[in-house]
């Protein structure tokens, strides 16, 4: 599914309307039959106590009841098969467009999403299943017009004011219901906006959990999440308002329609118009007219409900790229060179790393280092700065993304951690020729001797089984393991002691010697481990050369990386 293709809500409705229309057909047609036999039901009972009344023979009531036997039997099996089709087609619908927002938050390229992470995972579930609630909406509609239609049918012919006003009150009562689906469809929107602000906000505060118990700030925190929550609940609480005037309007309506039928043909049998068994059939038949009615009522606001959760999909796959890639590869033996790059805090930024060069960055500004990563990452498009970034002699915005994403891998500070085994997080993908190497040079080797399962050690949620110097080394190993043709490392070593920075600077020296290694870091280690160092101040370059010649000569560096 390209960007094209979905634009709004609308579109993303008529979609799974239409690669569903085989099952809504099936479906329909078997809840048709279901709705149809129902509506039977009170028509046989009126014949049979008819057949009784004028004293009809035994066979022709036999008739009958084995008649109202088939009817039954085809209210169970068409309701049976019918919604096993529309459940599992709505499933089914559920899980591709829940698989279409994870491919579109997953994909190489970003996406320019106004939407936080938990805003999204809530658009991912709750309003993908939501939006699928549309294959069994429209066959249940019209299933339901079904028994309304055979209802009024029935009783014009019975008495023709009976039948006018089944379809004059049906019309009536959607009409009113009408009204009031539009503005529960508002309000589900604004509560589906502020119950995934709600999540997203619950989310943060999960994954920052231990920093805010460092600095005592986990009682604020819990109080930014409140607020959030209480809007949420507040809105919540607005919407099960609506829908219960919804819900209690709609039955109340319901039964005055069913009461007057009833009394309409209490008072036709009393003037001798219509005769006891026609009585029994349309007493009947107004009774079951209630469920039928109840269904066909609520249908719109299901309508607007998956209406309004197909905006917000829309919010996710509509969603522009940042950048447009090109289709170009970079050069096997890859470097990298950056020239006049002005971006936030960057001036004119110009350097270059040959092919197999290992190279430190000693930023004295941590924004400087974060605006580089993100510039070198591709996170902010080459549209979006000035100067040019080039991979193995090209252009970032003519790679393609998937080359670029293959040659250059960056390795943000952040190191994040997934539920699975060690193993799962050092090789996501399974194809790495060089997990032990990886493991061994990020000095991970202690955690995996702890465990007796080895690399097949389960690792928690965001790892919270692990410390912070456990995390930051997976995440090292598994940039390592990927082995790209330009690996950038972002501060790899800020929450291990000084023994392991040192063994770790001289593993990534060996290991990654004839590949191009780019480090931004303040570590002493790694700086010598380098060979040669850029310095950025001010978001420029203002000295280069080895690590014990910029400490013997450049007073400025003396201070900012000596431990």
């Amino acid at each position: 599914m390209t960007n094209t293709e979905v634009r709004t809500g609308r579109e993303i409705l008529r979609i799974a309307l239409r690669r569903n229309r085989g099952a809504m057909t099936a479906g329909t047609l078997l809840m048709g039959s279901y709705q149809a036999a129902e509506t039977a039901v009170p028509i046989l009972l009126g014949v049979i106590v008819e057949y009784a009344l004028r004293g009809g023979r035994l066979s022709s009531l036999g008739l009958a009841l084995l008649a109202l036997g088939l009817v039954m039997a085809t209210v169970s099996y068409s309701w049976r098969f019918g919604m096993r089709i529309l459940q599992k087609a709505n499933t089914t619908e559920a899980h591709r467009w829940r698989v279409a927002v994870a491919d579109r938050g997953l994909q190489p390229v970003a996406r320019e999403i106004d939407l936080k992470s938990g805003e999204v995972l809530t658009v991912a579930t709750e309003d993908a299943d939501q939006t699928a609630d549309i294959i069994e909406v429209v066959p249940l509609l019209i299933s339901s017009l079904v028994s309304v239609v055979i209802t009024g049918v029935v009783l014009s012919v019975i008495s023709v004011p009976l039948g006018v006003l089944v379809f004059a009150g049906t019309v009536g009562i959607l009409g009113v219901l009408g009204v009031l689906s539009r503005r529960i469809g508002a309000k589900t929107q604004v509560q589906q906006a502020k119950v995934a602000r709600a999540g997203a906000k619950v989310s943060d505060l999960i994954a920052g959990l231990r920093p805010l118990h460092g600095f005592g700030g986990s009682y604020a925190a819990f109080q930014a999440y409140r607020e959030v929550s209480t809007e949420a609940k507040e809105q919540s609480i607005v919407v099960a308002r609506v829908n219960g005037v919804y819900a209690g309007l709609s039955l109340a309506l319901n039964s005055v329609l069913a009461a007057a039928v009833t009394l309409w043909a209490g008072l036709l049998t009393f003037r001798g118009d219509i005769t006891v068994g026609q009585l029994v059939m349309v007493v009947g038949l107004a009774q079951f007219l209630i469920e039928p009615l109840k269904l066909f009522s609520e249908m719109p606001k299901y309508v607007m409900i998956a209406r309004a959760s197909a905006e917000r999909m829309a919010l996710v796959l509509a969603a522009p790229a940042r950048m447009t890639p090109g289709v170009e590869e970079p050069d096997p033996d890859s470097g990298l060179e950056l020239s006049s790059v002005t971006h936030g805090t960057l001036r004119d930024l110009t350097f270059s790393v040959e092919p197999g060069e290992f190279v430190a960055i000693a930023a004295y500004q941590p924004q400087a280092a974060a605006e580089l990563v993100s510039v070198l990452s591709a996170d902010v498009p080459p549209s979006s700065y000035e100067g040019v970034v080039r991979v193995g002699k090209h252009e970032i915005a003519s790679l393609s993304i998937e080359s670029l994403r293959t040659h250059l891998l960056v390795n943000p500070s952040h190191h994040e951690v997934f539920a699975g085994t060690l193993r799962k997080n050092v090789d996501p993908s399974g194809t790495s020729a060089l997990v032990e190497e990886a493991v061994s040079a990020a000095m991970l080797t202690d955690v995996v001797a702890l465990h007796s399962e080895g690399l097949d050690h389960v690792v928690r949620d965001r790892g919270a089984n692990l410390s912070g110097g456990q995390r930051q080394r997976l995440s090292l190993a598994r940039a390592l393991a990927a082995d790209p043709q330009v690996l950038v490392l972002h501060d790899p070593t800020t929450a291990v002691d000084a023994v392991t920075e040192q063994l770790i600077a001289r593993n990534l020296a060996e290991l990654r010697r004839g590949r191009t290694t780019v480090v931004i870091t303040s570590s002493p280690a790694l700086l010598d481990a380098a060979d040669r160092v850029v310095v950025l101040d001010g978001g420029t370059v203002t000295s280069e050369g080895t690590h014990r010649d910029l400490l013997g000569r450049d007073s400025s560096y003396q201070l900012a990386v000596a431990r």
